[in-house]
């Protein structure tokens, strides 16, 4: 019964087959498997007609269950859900199983229509995202990348990978929109979680344990954002003008190792490189990418890109154009969010704007791709085996393990971790203790284990767990008035919101161009225009109507946003903001008695844009910070150890200006460790966190990230004991947001390192992660200690476990260039080794040296190998070196 939305689809399908024009068609050459590839393409390329091929180069989420939307010529693929739109439902009382068995046949049955229904039969690529699982409701949640790359385990991260494909593969999907090998140059952007943190060297060695294994199951692995996704200030698809050896050096390295690892698809980025939009840029997707590094697979915009060219860049007269010169770049397929959005990229085709051969060129790498995965042989899945991959067993162990893997021990005061095996009780504080996150692109319907419920199975009914909900991450001082509490004259009646007058001046003069209701203030004009007719950055509003008292009563209102606006209030001018000057809430005392109505006016203007204003007020916001500290508090003292769960809000679009823990949480941890009580911080987050005004009154602190669906449970093993954190920093936490960017490969400055009131030091450097264990490093050898350009070197290092308990460590191993012809990093990332050790354990640890990580971008910007000396440096972290020797290029 469940699947009874799936059935009539099915049926129709399958009454709708021609079995004599599909046997006509299969004696055609491009059906032929015996044929080599490239002939089949070729011969299916020129059957095509325009609108055939142009649908071969357009690709967004959907189905066919929309009547409306004509796939009569095909398309690449789509992005299908599970379910149709609407069984939100139905999929909460579907098993794990049921799901991905109602996806695969859902899969199936869309993949049947265009392989028997449309002209050609051309099937489609199913795709989706899979940055750390299929993002699928049923699916595994394997710990965030950023995670995965803190385990410092290649194996560990192929073995996820592996498993993340076989349930993307069981269910028919064939393209991952993953993974994301950007650099993470600077910790405030929001999507740091996405990414193998800000080294090069890890970032390519992750990048491949991901690639290799999709690619191994028969799914196209797209990684992305070509290039440099993270622009000033930290902020998501800034404007990149990184020099070309900025490009190579760091932001180029992980893409060309996820080619090498096979990759078969790129997507573009949404930002400008060197001033030319990335998908519009001719020198990054032909040249280098195409011609340089010799790619033969396809390139896709990121969702809507294509388009931002004319409407957020502006170096395009319009969407055609734009996709005219995007294809013209390099571009294969346009990405875009529905179908209703692919008109003007085939009218660019129809209109004759983009040549021929560039078409069938794109078209061509498009059709390889799917004779290569063998779609017109097998484009079917079974959905038996969905069901069976589905959050199985195994993989649930899997998740777990990872996990525990990449979790940091960042703090560790006299021993507090791990924990007692059963300590008598236990406060567990904190709305993150319970909520059990997952990370950016995680399915709608996922659910983990919280840490709360995997710190109450782990020590059993032995032990007294209390829970504190503590503060929430957010805990704001106002919100938008909602739309039920304002009213305007509408035709003699009464209508919804307040009456808004859009104006072409800043001035509110003349009559308005625009009149329209608009339910509630609470707008944000980044780019685009308020209204039809106006300019993005030269204009007025007022908004006029009635403000109606809820029953709480309201004690403060105003306006957060950009200057300049002011607010009245029966008439009488409440707050005065007219003079731009910059973003901010000013909010205004008053006494407005419940169930009171009141005349309110605002008027906003704006000279140059992006544009933000909110009418606000603190009507509903609950004031229960300090009981609910309180209570907290006295959860801890009743307690033998407090574990205080604190985490940050971060995400695709959602950069941070501050690092330090939101809201209200950072008081929290200083009043419970204020108790006495033995107090354990666990970090929720995907990125740096600031900690200079609590972090001394810990005990300790654990980093989990988010560490996926089992992650409760793996961070109880950590906290009892049962695992080792065997997690190392792949980001360098600042000690301040002034520091920024901060990374520990930066090359020598001109003249010093340091700050007025702060040195260039970090908070905890890049690599670092404390242990259960600890470990003594001895007999450094470099054999031979001379070597010419092309030769080998073997470094070899003891590392032997001097601890009572058995732990993880992370050898790493960095070079620095004595002296080069141009500027060095001075320090370099450029082997590393996860070692498990018993106590008293030794293990001879090896590293190979070679052209790769010996060479340099000279000044005419060649890879050469320099004569010279190179230190070679082995330790624990960037900051904590424990073996130093040299060899010399001769």
């Amino acid at each position: 019964m469940r699947l009874r939305t799936l059935l009539p689809l099915l049926a129709a399908l399958l009454a709708a087959r021609h079995p004599a024009a599909a046997q006509a068609r299969d004696t055609l050459p491009y059906r032929d498997p015996a044929r080599p590839v490239a002939e089949r393409v070729r011969d299916l390329l020129g059957r095509m007609t325009l609108e055939e091929k142009f649908w071969q180069l357009y690709m967004s989420p959907g189905s066919l269950d929309d009547a409306t939307h004509d796939y009569a010529h095909g398309a690449f693929g789509l992005q299908i859900s599970a379910l149709p739109a609407g069984d939100t439902a139905a999929a909460r009382t579907m098993s794990r199983a049921e799901l991905a068995r109602a996806h695969a046949t859902r899969v199936n049955a869309i993949q049947r229509w265009f392989v028997e229904r449309t002209r050609l039969g051309i099937p489609i690529i199913p795709f989706d995202e899979a940055l750390h699982g299929l993002m699928r409701d049923g699916a595994t949640v394997f710990p965030q990348a950023i995670a995965l790359a803190a385990s410092w385990d290649t194996a560990l991260v192929a073995r996820v990978s592996a498993a993340a494909a076989r349930e993307t593969r069981s269910r028919g999907v064939r393209q991952a929109l993953s993974p994301v090998v950007n650099v993470a140059t600077d910790v405030r952007w929001g999507r740091v979680e996405e990414t193998y943190g800000e080294d090069p060297y890890l970032a390519s060695a992750m990048a491949r344990a991901f690639v290799g294994a999709f690619e191994r199951a028969g799914v196209v692995a797209t990684p992305k954002h070509l290039v440099a996704n993270v622009g000033e200030g930290g902020r998501d698809s800034y404007p990149i003008d990184a020099s070309r050896r900025a490009l190579e050096e760091r932001h180029f390295p992980p893409f060309r190792a996820a080619l090498a690892a096979g990759a078969r698809s790129v997507m573009t980025a949404y930002n400008s490189v060197d001033g030319v939009p990335a998908t519009q840029n001719r020198w990054l997707l032909t040249t280098t990418l195409k011609h340089d590094w010799g790619f033969g697979g396809f390139v896709i915009s990121d969702a809507a890109a294509t388009g931002g060219a004319t409407v957020l860049h502006h170096t395009e007269p319009s969407t055609p154009e734009a996709a005219r010169h995007a294809w013209e770049a390099g571009l294969d397929v346009v990405f875009q969010s529905t179908w209703e959005q692919h008109r003007p990229y085939l009218a660019a085709l129809r209109r004759g704007l983009v040549p021929a051969p560039v078409i069938d060129s794109a078209v061509a790498r498009v059709l390889r791709a799917k004779f290569e995965l063998g779609l017109f042989e097998r484009p079917y899945v079974d959905p038996d085996s969905a069901a069976a991959q589905a959050g199985s067993a195994a993989h649930r162990a899997l998740a777990r393990a990872a996990a525990a893997a990449g979790m940091v021990l960042l703090r560790n005061e006299r021993g507090t971790l791990p924990l007692p095996t059963a300590p008598a009780s236990i406060a567990v504080i904190g709305a993150d203790a319970t909520e059990a996150r997952l990370g950016g692109y995680t399915a709608s319907g996922a659910r983990g284990v919280s840490i709360l419920d995997g710190l109450r199975e782990a020590v059993g009914a032995r032990t007294t767990v209390r829970h504190a909900p503590g503060v929430p991450r957010l805990s704001p001082e106002h919100v938008v008035v909602p739309a039920d509490w304002l009213a305007h004259e509408e035709d003699g009646g009464r209508g919804r919101g307040l009456r808004g007058e859009y104006f072409t001046n800043i001035t509110l003069t003349g009559q308005p161009a625009v009149v329209r209701a608009d339910e509630r203030v609470d707008f944000g004009w980044t780019f685009n225009a308020p209204a039809r007719g106006l300019s993005p950055e030269w204009y007025a509003v007022r908004w006029t109507g009635t403000l109606t008292v809820p029953a709480a009563g309201v004690r403060r209102l105003g306006v957060d946003g950009d200057d300049g606006w002011r607010l009245w209030l029966d008439d009488s001018l409440l707050v005065d903001r007219w003079r731009e000057v910059s973003y901010g809430a000013h909010l205004a005392d008053v006494a407005l008695a419940p169930g009171s109505t009141h005349h309110l006016r605002l008027e906003f203007h704006e000279s140059t844009g992006p544009a933000h204003v909110k009418l606000v007020w603190d009507a509903g916001v609950p004031d229960d910070r300090r009981a609910a500290i309180d209570s907290a508090v006295a959860a801890a003292r009743a307690s033998d150890v407090a574990v205080v769960v604190a985490g940050i809000e971060e995400g695709e679009f959602r950069d941070r200006a501050f690092l330090s823990l939101p809201g209200h949480q950072e008081e929290l941890i200083q009043r419970v460790a204020a108790t006495g009580t033995p107090t354990v911080v666990v970090l929720v987050g995907g990125s740096a966190i600031t900690m200079s005004r609590w972090l001394g009154g810990v005990d300790a602190v654990l980093l989990a990230w988010y560490p996926g669906e089992e992650g409760g449970r793996a961070a109880a093993d950590v906290l009892l004991g049962r695992a080792d954190p065997g997690g190392r920093l792949p980001i360098t936490f600042p000690i301040a947001e002034g520091q920024l960017p901060l990374r520990y490969d930066h090359k020598p400055t001109g003249r010093g390192d340091d700050y007025l009131d702060l040195t260039g030091k970090p908070l905890f450097p890049f690599g670092f992660g404390l242990s259960y264990a600890t470990f003594a490093y001895s007999d450094l050898r470099i054999t031979p200690d001379t070597v010419a350009p092309d030769g080998r070197v073997t470094v070899r290092a003891t590392v032997r476990n001097t601890g009572a308990v058995a732990g993880d460590e992370v050898v790493q191993l960095y070079l620095r260039d004595v002296l080069a012809t141009v500027a060095r990093p001075v320090l370099a990332l450029k082997g590393f080794a996860k070692v498990h050790l018993a106590p008293g354990e030794s293990r001879e640890v090896t590293f190979t040296l070679g052209a790769d990580q010996l060479r340099l971008l000279d000044r005419d910007l060649r890879w050469v190998v320099e004569p010279g000396r190179v230190r070679v440096l082995v330790g624990r972290s960037s900051a904590d070196i424990r073996l130093r020797g040299e060899l010399v290029v001769r």
